[in-house]
């Protein structure tokens, strides 16, 4: 595991785009699996800035989101596919038949699963999964007594994801109960796995992810077994963390090649 503490979520921030579009500058064919919700969207602004500003070329990268939910048309404004459109496919210049959501409409869910595993394998695999964490630990919508092996399939939503969550809909009750999500073990597929945490409600969740055994009760903690793990934290969402000062040495002191 790599730990980057940093002062504010900008930072931190800038430190995973500038990863990001590292891999792409130096694979332009990569795979990226990527994430929805409030935590990324500092990321997004500024790959799209790259893009603007200095050529960033997302023409031959392939991308591959988490999740969506169950029962809602791409079109309607709280589905991950506009999210996505909003916040990153619609300014840079990824190609329509490189992006992949799960499909919240199929009427055959598990073939429709399975099929999005298989593009997944077709395309090479994962080379970089970006990944949110929830207060309780989940990653995707993984939530707390997941299978730890799990590949893609459909979940039914915790009362308290469906609270976090709520805002993008015109009422609570609007929110789907169930979603398709990536499994666990399609996230530790992926050769790199980038996590952002910001905030003093992420504490609890990172201090158990990182540091506590590794539980389905915190899916996030089997990231412990993942070879090339990096956590991007801001100072409250680091607070718990007991090796705090450790983790602050280790980054200092690496090599400026070898650091995010």
């Amino acid at each position: 595991m790599e730990i980057i503490i940093q002062p504010t979520p900008e930072a931190a921030s800038l430190l995973a785009a500038r990863h990001l579009a590292q891999l792409i500058r130096e694979k332009p064919n990569a795979v990226l699996g990527l994430a929805t919700g409030h935590t990324p969207l500092a990321l997004y602004r500024e790959l799209i800035r790259l893009h603007r500003e200095d050529g960033l070329d997302f023409s031959r990268v392939t991308t591959f989101n988490l999740d969506e939910y169950v029962g809602l048309p791409p079109a309607h404004p709280a589905s991950y596919h506009a999210f996505m459109q909003e916040h990153l496919f619609a300014h840079v210049n990824v190609s329509p038949s490189r992006i992949h959501l799960p499909d919240g409409l199929a009427t055959d869910i598990p073939a429709s699963c399975r099929a999005y595993e298989e593009a997944i394998r077709a395309a090479g695999g994962i080379d970089l999964q970006l990944l949110g964490i929830g207060g309780d630990g989940h990653i995707g919508f993984n939530e707390p007594s997941s299978s730890l092996a799990s590949r893609t399939r459909i979940k039914t939503i915790t009362e308290r994801t469906r609270r976090d969550n709520a805002y993008a809909f015109a009422t609570p009750d609007a929110m789907p109960h169930h979603v398709l999500t990536m499994g666990v073990g399609t996230i530790m597929d992926a050769r790199q796995v980038l996590l952002l945490a910001f905030g003093a409600k992420k504490a609890d969740a990172i201090a158990a992810a990182l540091e506590g055994p590794i539980t389905a009760m915190n899916p996030a903690s089997i990231l412990q077994m993942h070879p090339v793990a990096k956590y991007l934290l801001d100072e409250p969402a680091a607070a718990k963390l007991t090796r705090l000062d450790y983790y602050r040495w280790v980054y200092d002191g690496k090599p400026d090649w070898q650091k995010v």
